[in-house]
């Protein structure tokens, strides 16, 4: 498919000149850049962002050097001499930079003689077209306003809104297939947390896991219309046959959605604990409530949650019986899924993990990220659509993923899930 490109022109200032000038004075701090030019070892894309048309020029007259030797005006005994310059163009991944590129020949050969500069050869390959395009258009750039993006000073010309669309598309499609071949048999996972998000008339299941060493991992994601028990138990599934051992006890965290719920044991079986967020409960409870109650029972709430969860529980029905008369539908709330939002005190897990492991938050934080670079899609076509765009955005918010708060007591979860999955084996032996 041929391709097409924004040809970015030479402005002719002297300023320009003079900064090509110092940097090939003072250029012993780009001879690194220019090697791993010369090997294909960097895109030529980020040199510009970075350091702009000039040290490209000076890149290339580094370059030119290394294999004629520095400008001598009257020394005539190399082989490879200078022979001028021309405009020349550098591919980048969106667009054509206009250059001055400097000209070397071999001595006595004639115009046959045209020797090649290394680094302007490297600069000629053409790769990763789409992927820098589907990341433009992440970072909140629709295909209508591609080109706005292009630097001022650039010719716009050649780049259509279907040939963006397509190449994205492309790059998109190869991100879900990378996030479904993931294997997770090396992974010493621990934790898993699921939620969901609603793309237009799409609702796309989303998995993040946290391994022993707290780092985080996307898992996988599933399109569904709503957030229903199949389309878990599809994501759960293929999550086992990419490596998932459902043999080691995990806990699962979750907010209140009864598809989810209903999924893991049928996938995974019962023996695996589940802890519900805290948060989406707490959240669920003061809404049903009116302004002037809501503070007393945010805070009746939290205290107990601190208990023993005997005590907790017996705590938390107690204001449930309260809140019966006056407010029935915040005493419901409260009732709702009350044993599971006690599952770390009852295995436990220390309160510096629960801080963490309590609530969804490890999972809604990169869910953030995805929101944030695809805000500007209007029109979810359909779910095959939600699906390139998610994965893709959730594998690179994966990038910027960090370790959990509290990670080195994670040590401790894993010897009461490990130590309760041996009990449970030896039960059954």
């Amino acid at each position: 498919m041929k391709k097409t490109y924004h040809i970015v022109g030479k402005q002719g200032k002297y300023s320009e000149k003079e900064l090509r000038k110092q940097l090939c004075r003072n250029g012993q701090f780009l001879l690194p850049l220019v090697s791993l030019i010369e090997q294909s070892q960097i895109a030529v894309n980020e040199v510009v962002d970075v350091l702009g048309r000039a040290t490209i020029e000076a890149v290339l007259n580094l370059s030119a050097e290394q294999v004629a030797g520095p400008r001598q005006p009257g020394r005539r005994g190399e082989e490879v001499v200078w022979h001028g310059s021309q405009p020349g163009r550098v591919t980048m991944s969106d667009r054509k930079l206009v250059v001055e590129r400097p000209r070397l020949r071999r001595r006595g050969i004639g115009a046959g003689g045209e020797v090649t500069v290394p680094a302007y050869e490297a600069m000629q390959q053409d790769d990763g077209l789409g992927q820098k395009m589907l990341h433009t258009l992440m970072r909140g750039v629709s295909t209508r306003n591609y080109q706005e993006v292009i630097p001022e000073m650039a010719e716009n010309v050649g780049v259509s809104r279907s040939s963006v669309s397509r190449e994205a598309q492309q790059a998109a499609e190869g991100k879900f297939q990378e996030l479904l071949e993931r294997r997770f048999e090396d992974l010493d996972l621990l934790v898993v947390y699921l939620d969901g998000m609603h793309f237009g008339e799409s609702t796309m299941i989303t998995a993040v896991g946290v391994d022993g060493q707290g780092y985080k991992h996307v898992l996988g994601l599933q399109e569904g219309a709503t957030e229903n028990a199949a389309a878990v138990k599809t994501l759960l599934e293929r999550l086992v046959a990419q490596g998932l051992d459902p043999q080691k006890k995990l806990l699962f965290v979750i907010d209140g959605s009864k598809a989810l719920r209903a999924a893991i044991p049928a996938v995974f079986g019962a023996e695996h604990p589940v802890q519900r967020c805290r948060i989406h409960k707490l959240r669920n409870v003061v809404e049903q409530l009116p302004q002037d109650q809501q503070n007393q029972a945010r805070a009746a709430i939290r205290a107990a949650w601190r208990m023993e969860p005997k005590e907790g529980l017996a705590r938390l029905r107690k204001l449930a019986d309260w809140f019966e008369q006056s407010y029935p539908a915040a005493a419901a709330s409260v009732r709702e899924g009350l044993e599971e939002c006690f599952t770390l005190n009852r295995l436990g897990v220390p309160p510096t993990l629960q801080r963490c492991l309590a609530t969804t938050n490890v999972i809604e934080s990169p869910q953030s990220g995805v929101r944030m670079r695809t805000r500007r899609v209007c029109n979810w076509r359909d779910g095959a659509m939600v699906q390139r765009w998610v994965a893709a955005s959730f594998l690179a918010t994966e990038k910027n993923f960090r370790r959990i708060m509290e990670f080195r007591d994670l040590w401790m979860l894993k010897a009461i899930l490990r130590g309760s999955e041996s009990a449970t084996r030896s039960a059954v032996a």
